[in-house]
């Protein structure tokens, strides 16, 4: 499949190509990337939340609650609702949240203006909604998503925290071993 290369995912969302640092990968390297491919996800659909003027904030303080949240992104324009992600089990915050904002152009201007801003002493990543968005997406707990942390060895690339580097262009090889790639043929010492 050919893809016209950008830095961040923008037509599908493929775990083995997010899973390479330029998005060329055609292969699985990590038992996750392979549980993504064979696992399915369905949006949730009890979410009512308007997608396109909906905000994803991560790397919050796990102590960090909706007031602040609420505080922090009112400054921008009218937030219609907020969504701090807590666990099911324990009630602790995850350390993300969603915010859905009355209009579009807002999220728009909290996207480029309060990414790596302070809350509660941490930077954040601001970016845009992608689980009802971006076709094909998986979650991290189901082996995709997007980040990671390199210790785990499952960096996930093409997002806007780590987007994909240019891939490397490479020259055909002659099948002439001793022809250059430029053509130029080289003179052997040995005969």
């Amino acid at each position: 499949m050919s893809h016209k290369w950008t830095p961040v995912v923008t037509d599908y969302y493929d775990p083995i190509r997010v899973a390479s640092i330029d998005g060329t990968d055609t292969v699985p390297h990590d038992r996750a990337v392979i549980r993504a491919v064979n696992s399915r996800h369905n949006a949730d659909k009890s979410i009512k939340s308007d997608s396109q003027r909906t905000i994803f904030v991560a790397r919050l303080d796990h102590n960090t609650d909706e007031d602040t949240v609420r505080k922090y992104f009112s400054q921008y324009g009218t937030i219609v609702s907020l969504r701090l992600v807590r666990d099911i089990v324990t009630g602790l915050s995850k350390g993300y949240a969603f915010v859905e904002f009355k209009h579009r152009s807002t999220a728009q201007e909290v996207y480029r203006k309060a990414n790596n801003e302070l809350i509660d002493g941490r930077r954040i990543l601001v970016d845009f909604e992608v689980g009802r968005t971006l076709n094909g997406w998986k979650p991290r707990r189901l082996g995709g998503g997007f980040g990671g942390r390199k210790e785990a060895g499952q960096l996930r690339f093409g997002c806007r925290d780590r987007p994909w580097r240019q891939p490397i262009k490479l020259r055909h090889e002659s099948t002439d071993s001793r022809e250059s790639t430029s053509g130029k043929r080289f003179k052997s010492k040995h005969k």
